[in-house]
């Protein structure tokens, strides 16, 4: 069957799944396969998508989503495919499209687990064997047009080599709905294209001219808002501006998505909780009336990111989180996800990369902000993915203990602590890549303090919460197994550490 497309925009499969409807098992597609073949651990991670007839995926990446619908919208014949399903259409095509998370494995925390296990992580090996496909290179050679973008652009930078291994015409670093079509209609008439485009603030399109997404989105996510007013100096979203998206306007994407058969949706921002806020100051009326419609059409609402800050000033302002939970929690839903950037221990840190990181609260207060917000947190059986940074410029011995000491506070409360290691972006891109000849005693000890963490609490998540249908109980297994070997991979190099530390002494 010829093709019927001439843009196909796609990824690898470690993007075009749903991660089994788990978000936080998307988690496992950053790391290499450990303990098991790598084609387990991707069945365990990245299951295939259900397809139409012409290959296209029911669910696909929210991003490639915005871009299919610009492209649609602007008449031209363009449509996410499949990557198994990229030979049936790329030898009409005249534009090949591709985004990514992270291309390379640069970004945390894939290149944490590359630098510590020396192993690749899979979701660059399955991009590379994406590219190195044989129908993908042929298409090249005939004159295919390749497009990149999406939040992992800036990796291509680093690496020019497979810029011109896989012929990549067109980088796109930033949010490019605005100039999308611009760059379909050159590549259609076989005109020049700039080798790099990037969309600073100022160019970033209104909500006006973002587009509503025509497909489903992987998970039913769902954008609320662009932007975020924190400030913090090493994340790239304080640099675009803060956009809201009215409720009908979100109502129509949710509808997309129920439509599609999808049961649960991720209202997405950099803080939900800042969702219509004035400022910092969180507008209750509009996050009531937000959940209430997640609620309306999907059995189950989680978010994808929030703030401590904004989840105890919510809660002991207005009594938010209470509110929330009692507007989601039914027969169908009993708990929430979200990933939450906790960052570092140190105030000092702080004070220099992120003073907005506590507001409305003082920065110096920022350990007890995080307490305080992960008891409420637990409470309400809201279950955060905490990430924190590794390597911060300036960062001292007694920073690195600020954190370990924070993280000893932590142990009563559920959740995940995944520590990465810096990346420059945002305004410290012209900082130092932190790197595993860099790490110090006191950096093993945060990343052991938060495996161990992690571990006990995963145990409680997946027997608690995680996978509890009957036909669950195979990925059950597995992830159960995975946490047993980190376990008794983890003790292995405890001791290996204990016994170079006594042979030194």
């Amino acid at each position: 069957m010829s093709s019927e497309f001439d843009i196909i925009i796609t990824t690898d499969r470690t993007m075009m799944t749903n991660h089994r409807g788990k978000e936080f098992i998307g988690f496992m597609t950053t790391g290499p396969a450990l303990g098991m073949p790598e084609r387990l651990w991707l069945w365990m991670c990245a299951p295939k998508p259900k397809v139409d007839d012409l290959g296209r995926p029911l669910e696909a990446p929210y991003g490639l989503r915005k871009i299919e619908a610009a492209l649609q919208d602007a008449g031209f014949r363009a449509a996410i495919i499949d990557p198994d399903h990229l030979g049936r259409h790329i030898e009409r095509a005249k534009v090949l499209m591709v985004g990514h998370h992270d291309y390379f494995a640069l970004a945390s925390p894939s290149i944490e687990w590359w630098l510590i296990t020396g192993k690749e992580p899979v979701n660059r090996r399955s991009f590379l064997r994406l590219m190195r496909r044989p129908e993908v290179r042929r298409a090249r050679e005939r004159g295919l047009r390749v497009i990149v973008g999406g939040p992992a652009a800036w990796q291509w930078l680093w690496n020019p080599n497979y810029i011109r291994e896989f012929g990549v015409d067109t980088i796109v670093d930033g949010e490019a709905e605005k100039v999308i079509v611009d760059l379909a209609k050159r590549a259609l008439e076989g005109g020049e294209l700039p080798a790099y485009v990037y969309v600073g603030p100022h160019d970033a399109p209104s909500v006006e001219e973002i587009p509503d997404i025509r497909g489903a989105s992987v998970n039913g996510l769902v954008e609320i808002m662009r932007g975020c007013p924190r400030g913090c100096r090493f994340c790239p979203v304080t640099l675009r501006p803060l956009r809201y998206y009215p409720l009908d306007k979100v109502e129509r994407e949710m509808l997309v998505n129920a439509k599609a058969g999808l049961e649960g949706c991720i209202l997405h921002s950099e803080d939900v909780l800042l969702y219509g806020a004035r400022g910092l100051e969180p507008n209750p009326e509009a996050l009531l009336k937000l959940h209430a419609l997640a609620k309306k059409h999907f059995r189950t609402v989680a978010w994808s990111h929030a703030t401590l800050a904004g989840v105890k000033y919510a809660q002991e302002r207005y009594k938010l989180i209470t509110k929330i939970t009692e507007v989601l929690y039914d027969d169908h839903q009993d708990y929430l996800g979200v990933q939450i950037g906790l960052e570092t221990g140190s105030v000092r840190l702080a004070k220099i990369f992120m003073q907005g990181k506590a507001a409305p609260y003082r920065i110096e207060q920022w350990p007890e902000v995080v307490v305080d917000a992960m008891a409420i947190l637990h409470e309400h059986r809201i279950i955060p993915a905490l990430t924190l940074i590794l390597g911060l410029p300036e960062e001292t011995e007694e920073d690195l203990i600020a954190t370990a000491e924070l993280i000893d506070k932590l142990k009563d409360y559920r959740s995940l602590i995944v520590p990465m290691f810096f990346v420059p972006l945002g305004r410290l891109r012209d900082r130092g890549w932190f790197l595993r000849e860099h790490l110090r005693d006191e950096h093993i000890e945060v990343m052991r303090k938060c495996l161990w963490h992690s571990v006990r609490w995963a145990e409680d998540i997946i027997s608690k919460f995680y996978l509890r249908k009957p036909s669950q109980a195979p990925l059950r297994f597995m992830l159960k197994f995975f946490i047993s070997f980190v376990k008794w991979r983890a003790r292995q190099i405890e001791e290996q550490i204990q016994r170079a530390r006594s042979e030194g002494a």
